[in-house]
């Protein structure tokens, strides 16, 4: 279960480069021009004894993790400086403070720290800054955007967003200076994962899987399914990730299973029932996405094995599929045709499941699904052109049968490579088979 502490205890990361960091940059700078600025805000001081996550834009640039920070990033010498709340040289939640210089420059390869009370921003024609929310830990942009509005249509509330606020506030002070955004600039940069980034992606997916693994170990009719998720979670945490990368799906039964996102975790297993598992860590910032269902009681009966057979197999056509180069819609496309002949050799016990299953080939299914990154829904495409190394996106085929409420997937992220694609979630069986076999083994919590 144990992959090897590749992550002590640490007050600052130690996963990227100092190089990294200034080639990021340095991507920076040449997208927004040398009469240009670009200035990010780090994570806000979340309160109390929360963990001080520092979101996601402002780590990829230079890896610190203090709250309150802020980095400048100038085109015109392609200097960046980063400023740093004095109060965090005090206090149970110092990560790294001023007295630090030399660590900090040394760590993050940028060419000066400074109090943030010196935060002067130079007069320059163009001043760019992100207008998108930022993500912290378990946050996707999406949901933030969906937030921020019903916090601002709330008619006792009607706050701004803290980027709105922030732009707001440049656009008053610098009223001669064009505001621009930096969002297109950084979902681009963000959008291929370098060498390192797939490094941590590949461990965050190889511990979602051992996560899961030792959820199917210990599933037994009369658990719930909180006790799953507990046990994947210690996984996570035993093996170095600090956080989880977004809440746990554990659904136990049709009912539950039918709600894509269900949440509450609370209800008991039933032998003949199906277990949904969708769960994965924040490992060194980056998360993971994985789906796996498997029988409470350890066998899968005649329907449950009819119908993840063909999505098994759709599974894995589109995985031999894919490879750069290609349109999404021609691997779709592609494995259409090569499940044809699975129809007439497998065949059907119910009309209505045929439909169901040609509809998820005809559409897709969802198979081609979010990329995966920093969030578990990442920002950046992949569907809009040839696909390249380094994407990585989740592979999710989902089939419904509304007749009888009934959902199933199997779900993978994966990182395309110079010559075909790495699963980066293989770990976690999801052949009949092997998941029949994994389920009699002993997990860490069994008595």
């Amino acid at each position: 279960m144990a992959l090897g502490i590749t992550s002590p205890a640490q007050e600052y990361q130690q996963h990227v480069s100092k190089e990294e960091f200034r080639q990021r940059r340095e991507k920076v700078y040449d997208a927004i021009g040398h009469q240009a600025i670009a200035i990010v805000q780090g994570a806000s001081d979340p309160g109390g004894f929360v963990y001080p996550r520092q979101s996601n834009t402002f780590y990829y640039l230079c890896g610190v993790e203090n709250p309150g920070s802020y980095l400048l990033m100038d085109g015109r010498n392609h200097r960046c400086t980063l400023y740093l709340e004095p109060s965090r040289s005090l206090g149970f939640d110092k990560v790294l403070s001023l007295e630090d210089t030399v660590k900090i420059l040394d760590m993050t390869g940028v060419d000066a720290v400074k109090s943030i009370r010196e935060l002067e921003i130079p007069r320059v024609q163009e001043l760019f800054t992100m207008f998108s929310p930022a993500e912290g830990q378990g946050q996707s942009r999406w949901e933030l955007q969906s937030r921020n509005r019903k916090i601002a249509n709330d008619p006792w509330d009607g706050r701004s967003s803290r980027e709105h606020h922030f732009i707001s506030l440049l656009q008053t002070r610098f009223p001669r200076m064009n505001i621009s955004d930096l969002t297109p600039i950084m979902d681009q940069l963000r959008s291929i994962k370098s060498p390192a980034e797939i490094d941590l992606l590949r461990k965050a997916g190889e511990l979602s899987a051992l996560g899961i693994n030792e959820a199917m170990k210990i599933t037994t009719p009369g658990m719930y399914e909180f006790q799953l998720d507990a046990a994947a979670r210690y996984v996570f945490l035993f093996n170095g990730a600090r956080l989880e990368g977004y809440r746990s799906i554990t659904a136990a039964g049709v009912q539950n299973i039918s709600d894509g996102h269900y949440y509450f975790n609370s209800s008991s297993l039933k032998a003949g029932d199906l277990v949904l598992m969708d769960y994965a860590p924040d490992y060194g910032y980056y998360t993971s996405d994985i789906g796996r269902m498997w029988p409470v009681n350890g066998i899968f009966n005649d329907w449950q094995t009819e119908l993840y057979r063909y999505i098994l197999e759709y599974h894995k056509i589109i995985l031999a599929s894919i490879r750069p180069g290609m349109m999404v819609e021609s691997i779709l496309e592609e494995a259409s045709q090569q499940m044809e002949p699975l129809f007439d050799r497998y065949g059907f016990s119910k009309p209505y499941y045929e439909t169901a299953v040609r509809h998820m080939v005809k559409t897709g299914g969802g198979a081609f699904s979010h990329p995966v990154g920093m969030a578990v829904h990442d920002v950046g495409s992949y569907r809009q052109g040839p696909l390249q190394p380094g994407q990585v996106f989740a592979v999710d085929p989902q089939l419904r049968v509304p007749e009888e409420n009934l959902y199933m997937r199997i779900e993978d992220t994966v990182v395309i490579t110079d010559d075909g694609v790495e699963v980066l979630t293989s770990k976690a069986p999801i052949e009949i088979k092997d998941i029949e076999k994994l389920i009699l083994e002993t997990g860490l919590t069994d008595k």
